[in-house]
């Protein structure tokens, strides 16, 4: 059998029981998105680029706060990892809180509009709240022509920028270890964290990854960005045996391969090696997806390596490609959690992510139409 041709799909093993509350846990760094329609002034005033990511810096201190008093704009609950626990909240439905979210905020206005917005997308979020930084926030500034009455639904570039402040001061020994809290990683079967956390707690993910491992539960990890495997390499790889699936995109994976001295840049390859990379379980072998935005999804297993082609959409119909990454973790969530086969994980992945690029920002209508 050629290695792009579909392979009979792969059941990832599960308990059989079904489904109920915190199955499903994240730990990530929360962000409040802070959506508006600004003019080109306000990029002007603070510098930025259309079409750009950034974080804030000194000069962006007034931004958040003057893009709420200036413009009508809309709150989500954020942040890489949140936002896929949430939409795998959504593709799941019933019963709600089936995923439980661990990160850090601030006691302020904007911490308390997060557990409001997390509360609204049926996500258990358990913050661990602090008073040295305020929570963080990431403005999604939207230009374009598009000022009609639903611009958050309309094509329009957009520039980022995001304060991580809060985010950055998750403490293990504040809230992981603290009993109330850890019964919640003790409940669930599937664990997911963006790399980005890496750069914020290593001892907390090592400390879930060990639990994960030894009860013989499922971690799945993000490579994130490039960044991540280049300048947290030796914190990414005291991870990296713990980790049941890797995900990632393919300027993360070539990142990825030529920090480990891959000495290849074909992804199906680097795909292959990355599989192949010391395993603390070896009852569960690790499986690697790589997603390429419009170009076939990789997946490596212990048995092959296959191309899994994504859902077609014209690009007229593209309005944010920025969540795309986090909903397609989500939609494939969805599935594990439920025990289906990894073929059926990649095609909710696929659905996910193609419907979270036609809508700004990592939203989505109330429910899915996913079969």
């Amino acid at each position: 059998m050629a290695a792009d041709e579909p392979q009979p799909a792969k059941k990832i093993k599960l308990h059989h029981q079904p489904l109920r509350e915190n199955v499903l846990f994240g730990m990530g760094n929360p962000l409040l998105d802070i959506c508006a329609v600004v003019d080109k002034d306000f990029l002007d005033k603070y510098g930025l680029k259309t079409n750009d990511q950034i974080l804030a810096d000194e000069k962006h201190k007034e931004l958040f706060e003057e893009l709420v008093k200036k413009f009508r704009v809309e709150y989500h609950a954020g942040g890489s990892t949140q936002n896929s626990v949430k939409v795998a909240q959504w593709m799941i439905q019933q019963p709600h809180k089936v995923a439980t979210f661990f990160g850090c905020i601030g006691k302020d206005k904007f911490g308390e509009i997060l557990k409001r917005k997390a509360e609204e997308a049926h996500v258990d979020a358990h913050y661990f709240e602090q008073n040295d930084q305020p929570t963080g926030t990431c403005a999604a500034c939207i230009t374009g022509d598009n000022r009609s009455a639903t611009p958050f639904k309309k094509r329009g570039l957009r520039s980022l920028v995001a304060n991580l402040a809060a985010a950055n001061c998750y403490k293990k020994e504040g809230h992981l270890d603290q009993k109330e809290n850890w019964q919640f990683v003790e409940k669930a079967r599937v664990y997911y964290i963006a790399g980005f956390f890496i750069t914020v707690s290593p001892e907390s993910i090592l400390k879930v990854a060990t639990h994960v491992s030894e009860s013989n539960k499922i971690l799945g990890l993000n490579l994130s960005a490039p960044f991540i495997s280049q300048f947290f390499k030796e914190d990414l790889m005291k991870v990296i045996p713990y980790v049941d699936i890797l995900f990632g995109n393919e300027t993360e994976a070539a990142t990825f391969a030529r920090e480990q001295g891959f000495e290849t840049e074909d992804i199906k390859e680097i795909a292959k090696k990355a599989q192949g990379l010391p395993k603390v379980n070896e009852k569960r072998r690790r499986i690697i997806v790589f997603t390429q935005g419009k170009d076939d999804t990789i997946v490596a297993t212990a048995d092959n390596v296959t191309a899994f082609p994504v859902l077609d959409i014209k690009q007229d119909e593209i309005v944010d490609t920025n969540g795309a990454g986090d909903a397609f973790v989500g939609g494939f969530l969805s599935q594990l959690v439920r025990d289906q086969p990894l073929e059926e994980c990649i095609r909710a992945g696929h659905y996910a992510a193609n419907v979270i690029i036609r809508r700004s920002g990592c939203t989505f209508p109330e429910v899915p139409d996913f079969h």
